[in-house]
C-alpha cells in the first residue's frame, strides 16, 4: 500500500505510536466506547492498545489512521485477518466519513493482504455501523448471542463479509 491514501477529506496513512493521543479521545468517551468492549481507557491503556496493534504480525494486522484537516480522527484497518475494525470520534459522526475511509482502504487491504474475503462483527445496538458495512456491500453471514462482555453487560453480535473483487 502506499504510504498515504488521500480521499476528498480524509488522508489514510499507517497507524503510528505517536497517534495514541488522538485516538485516546475515542477511547476516553464513554459512549463512543459502548460497543467498542470496554467502558473506556485511561491514556496509559490507549497508548498500551496502539503498542500492541504495532506490534502484531504484518500478515495478521494493518491499521490506518483517519486524517481529517492534519488531525487523527479514528482508525481503520484489518485488526486480526481476516477481520475489520473501525472507529471515528464521536464528534466525526454522520459524516459519512467511514464510508469514504473505507472505500479508499478496502481495495488495498485485499490487495496488500491476500484475502478471499473481509468479515466484520457488529453489536446490534450500533445500527449506523451495520449501515457503513451494508453500503460497502457487505451482506450478514450469521448472528450470535452474547458473544462480549462490556460493562458487565453481554452483547450479541452481527457478523457480515465481503467478498474479494473478482
Amino acid at each position: 500500500m502506499p504510504d498515504h491514501l488521500a480521499t476528498a477529506r480524509l488522508t489514510l496513512r499507517p497507524l503510528r505510536q505517536a497517534d495514541a493521543p488522538d485516538l485516546h479521545r475515542f477511547f476516553s468517551d464513554p459512549i463512543a466506547m459502548r460497543h467498542f468492549g470496554a467502558v473506556h481507557h485511561d491514556l496509559a491503556e490507549s497508548e498500551d492498545w496502539v503498542r500492541r496493534t504495532l506490534a502484531a504480525p504484518p500478515e495478521r494486522t494493518r491499521e490506518y489512521a483517519i486524517l481529517r484537516a492534519g488531525r487523527v480522527i479514528g482508525k481503520a484497518g484489518i485488526w486480526s485477518a481476516p477481520e475489520l475494525g473501525y472507529f471515528l470520534q464521536r464528534s466525526h459522526w454522520g459524516q459519512g466519513l467511514m464510508h469514504e475511509a473505507l472505500m479508499a482502504l478496502l481495495p488495498h487491504l485485499f490487495a496488500d493482504l491476500s484475502l478471499p474475503r473481509i468479515t466484520a462483527d457488529v453489536d446490534p445496538r450500533n445500527p449506523a455501523s451495520a449501515r457503513v458495512l451494508e453500503r460497502l456491500g457487505f451482506h450478514e453471514t450469521g448472528r450470535a448471542r452474547n458473544t462480549i462482555q462490556i460493562a458487565g453487560e453481554w452483547t450479541d453480535s452481527v457478523y457480515y463479509a465481503l467478498e474479494a473483487p473478482v
